[in-house]
């Protein structure tokens, strides 16, 4: 390596260690509008035209109740008792969709149908109109299509003895542009020529920065901080100068302050995700397995011939124990993310031991991060 090469090297070195630990995002990143939300719709129809996959009536009886109460509704009169609808292409659903902000009538919207009864497969059905209601009980769109089923099963031998094959899921799907927006939900955006910021994360520090960033651009008293979660900001009083002061607002870029020192881990998986703020103190960290086996072996005895005795079966117990060499690791005071990691895995910690390390340094002190199991 050449005299050049090696300044290079050190040069690159020295500026990565002076660049800053956080990375400007946008506020629109970092923050929402207060009243620019998605909204979710929720309506209860039926699925038609199945090929013999639909609910099974008998245990669904739901399904019938909505099958009669349509026909009637389409001057279709059942004869009352003595017909039992047996029916083999109708599955009962659940029709799920999220309406966006400003959504105004006539729009269109994807939706999620979900079987809720026994139907096998919703492939190739469609969804008949099916009101979609908001959380006030609301109808704010219609939904009605062919169902698009991303999957497909193949059954063979029948009566229940057969082999069958399943790809992906059958009783979910999906219809692009499948409902039409019905009636608009009111916003209160810039109202009294003020607007609300509102933080993904509260935090003072980074509350503090964006109000600092704005009153830099804009002038001073133009934003101001009321927790560390809601910035209000002075709008312009037009509606088309606000949605301009609005879209420059989002794309400016704020260094948001570091995040508090988390472990979070999935006791379920064994997976364990740190972030670069934790820390140790100065710690000995042991490591050993201890695995204790219990096999119990078959036996027959057979009795002699002619002897009168009879065949007994006699369990032979067999209990083994292994300690694995443990070892015993030293991390210093002050170790960074990196430091952690490598330590843990030198020992050979598997996921699942690394759940009962980190509580176990968390209960000694020596961990400086909030513990979350999820």
């Amino acid at each position: 390596m050449t005299m050049k090469t090696s300044l290079k090297a050190a040069l690159l070195v020295c500026l990565a260690l002076a660049a800053p630990l956080t990375q400007a995002e946008r506020i629109k990143d970092l923050a929402s509008i207060a009243g620019v939300r998605n909204n979710q719709l929720l309506g209860y129809g039926l699925v038609v035209g199945l090929d013999g996959s639909g609910d099974q009536t008998t245990q669904t009886p739901f399904t019938v109740q909505s099958v009669v109460s349509m026909l009637q509704q389409l001057g279709v009169n059942l004869p009352q008792g003595g017909t039992q609808l047996q029916l083999k292409n109708v599955a009962a659903v659940m029709v799920t969709a999220t309406l966006p902000p400003f959504a105004q009538p006539g729009q269109q919207l994807d939706i999620t149908v979900s079987s809720m009864g026994n139907a096998k497969s919703l492939r190739g059905g469609t969804l008949l109109m099916t009101p979609l209601k908001g959380a006030d009980g609301q109808v704010y769109g219609m939904a009605q299509g062919n169902v698009l089923v991303g999957g497909v099963g193949v059954q063979a031998g029948g009566g229940g003895g057969g082999s069958s094959l399943t790809v992906n899921h059958l009783s979910v799907g999906k219809i692009s542009g499948g409902a039409t927006v019905e009636r608009a939900v009111a916003s209160n955006l810039g109202e009294g020529n003020m607007i609300k910021l509102e933080l993904n994360s509260a935090d003072f520090a980074t509350a503090s920065r964006v109000v600092e960033a704005i009153n830099d651009k804009y002038g001073a008293g133009i934003a101001y901080a009321l927790d560390s979660r809601v910035i209000r900001v002075q709008a312009p009083s037009s509606s088309d100068q606000r949605v301009s002061f609005i879209g420059t607002l989002q794309d400016m870029q704020v260094n948001p302050a570091e995040q508090q020192a988390k472990v979070i881990m999935n006791a379920r998986t064994g997976s364990v995700v740190m972030n670069r703020a934790v820390t140790l103190d100065t710690c000995a960290i042991s490591h050993g397995n201890l695995s204790v086996s219990v096999n119990a072996d078959t036996s027959v005895s057979q009795p002699n011939p002619l002897s009168g005795g009879r065949t007994v079966v006699t369990q032979n117990p067999q209990v083994a124990i292994k300690a694995d060499g443990g070892k015993v690791m030293l991390v210093k005071g002050g170790a960074s993310l990196a430091d952690v990691v490598k330590a843990l895995n030198a020992i050979g910690a598997t996921p699942q031991d690394l759940l009962s390390i980190l509580q176990a340094m968390k209960a000694a002190g020596s961990l400086h991060a909030e513990l979350e199991i999820i």
